[in-house]
């Protein structure tokens, strides 16, 4: 009786058990194209954000390379897009990550012109504190735009520092270490994609690969 009872409680939950696990495969299932549309659309956007529309006119997300560089950050290898115009190399932007954030790593994408200049850059990603370490954000300040126009003249180029480290940059009052984290990636991402600038645009386009 005890057995038989186990038993068929024992297949009641295999079988609740089967629904439920068909049931989430079938939700991703059908959820999936719209997410990945909404990741498309929210990549497009912030690509879009980091340098003026009038200085390229290929489609920016169909037009990329990736790198496992170390001045890129963890987690590579990281996706690099190529804005043109008229088929003319005009900048790299750069997706990378630096993991000295406050609350981990903080993902960072920099557009930079051939001359080692930004154009601009977002954070695309972050655990900061907010109303602290979260004003790197451009929905919670401009502090982020005083990138826009800067040239980093060396791998080593101290103004690519907070005030508190005589550099250039702002940080925020009792936040320091999140300022600092992002200063420092954009200032390595950045001579990175200078230097390599020509060998980036040379490489094969992963982007196209995957639309085909």
């Amino acid at each position: 009786m005890i057995f038989a009872s186990m038993k068929k409680n024992g297949a009641i939950l295999t079988a609740f058990a089967l629904v439920t696990t068909g049931s989430v495969a079938l939700v991703q299932q059908l959820t999936a194209p719209r997410i990945e549309a909404q990741e498309k659309n929210h990549l497009m956007q912030t690509l879009t954000q980091v340098i003026p529309t009038s200085k390229y006119n290929n489609q920016l997300y169909l037009d990329c390379v990736e790198s496992s560089a170390p001045e890129l950050g963890p987690n590579g290898p990281h996706r690099i897009y190529r804005a043109k115009l008229d088929e003319k190399p005009v900048a790299l932007l750069v997706q990378h990550i630096t993991p000295e954030g406050y609350s981990g790593n903080i993902n960072i994408l920099t557009a930079v012109y051939n001359n080692a200049s930004i154009a601009g850059v977002r954070i695309t990603q972050h655990k900061e504190t907010p109303g602290l370490g979260d004003k790197v954000e451009i929905k919670k300040a401009d502090w982020v735009l005083s990138f826009n126009g800067q040239q980093v003249t060396s791998e080593n180029d101290s103004r690519f520092n907070v005030k508190k480290d005589g550099g250039e940059f702002d940080q925020f009052t009792g936040a320091t270490i999140t300022p600092r984290a992002v200063v420092k990636s954009v200032r390595a991402a950045t001579w990175y994609a200078h230097q390599n600038f020509d060998a980036l645009f040379a490489q094969d386009n992963l982007c196209q690969q995957e639309t085909l």
